[in-house]
């Protein structure tokens, strides 16, 4: 009977450091959140409107550099004809899509991507931490689509996997990049029940976020070679 008290006070005692254990953790990493007024603003973007467009996620330094490793890879031919389908599933059908790109691997990323994935990481945990969103996996491409290429008009989703939950393109064309140039984004959006179009011309450096299960978008054609790294955050 002593033995048995001793037992359970000892167990109570084990998960009461536990909880405590727990709690404390909670509260420093409560005390050590700093809010960040750029990611604020995309969350208050998606919740409203289903979609953000950021001018400075990336500084003009950093989206030379993203174009440069872009040109270079291109350069070497690294670059494959885009598919529709997901990568394990693809279809190559030049009526809809014609751009090129290269798959990145983060874990073979070198010093360019990596300052890519190191920023882009940083969004995601402060989504998961303050929204809650799961995002657990991502995949990114760099993508070139050259003059007279587009993309249809598609959903970011498929019917055999549903796990990409946020679209995300970062354009890396030149600096003066002009409207009569083409390749600009066209979102479908539903307001109130009538479908409006929001074009989003593909300045260098903007950054576009959108819902990938929700919102129809297109390329329109292109009149100039047109640059960006476009990926999607996944569940699961």
């Amino acid at each position: 009977m002593v033995f048995e008290l001793h037992l359970r006070t000892f167990v109570y005692s084990r998960l009461e450091k536990s909880l405590f254990f727990l709690i404390m953790d909670a509260i420093f990493e409560a005390l050590d959140f700093v809010e960040n007024p750029l990611y604020e603003t995309i969350i208050n973007d998606l919740l409203s409107q289903q979609y953000s467009v950021v001018e400075a996620f990336f500084s003009a330094e950093e989206v030379e550099i993203l174009r440069q490793s872009l040109i270079k890879k291109h350069e070497d031919n690294a670059f494959k004809k885009a598919a529709i389908g997901n990568r394990f599933e693809e279809t190559i059908v030049k009526s809809i899509r014609g751009d090129v790109i290269l798959w990145m691997d983060e874990s073979k990323a070198d010093a360019s991507e990596q300052l890519f994935f190191n920023k882009l990481n940083d969004l995601i945990n402060y989504l998961n931490r303050t929204c809650f969103l799961g995002i657990l996996q991502k995949e990114f491409h760099y993508a070139l689509y050259p003059k007279g290429t587009y993309y249809k008009r598609h959903l970011d989703t498929f019917q055999n996997d549903n796990r990409r939950k946020l679209s995300f393109v970062c354009y890396l064309n030149e600096d003066g990049w002009l409207p009569e140039n083409g390749g600009e984004l066209a979102l479908y959006l539903n307001e109130n029940g009538q479908e409006t179009e929001k074009i989003i011309y593909p300045f260098p450096g903007r950054v576009v976020i959108f819902e990938s299960q929700i919102i129809e978008h297109e390329v329109r054609p292109v009149n100039k070679e047109r640059l960006s790294i476009t990926g999607w955050l996944k569940t699961r």
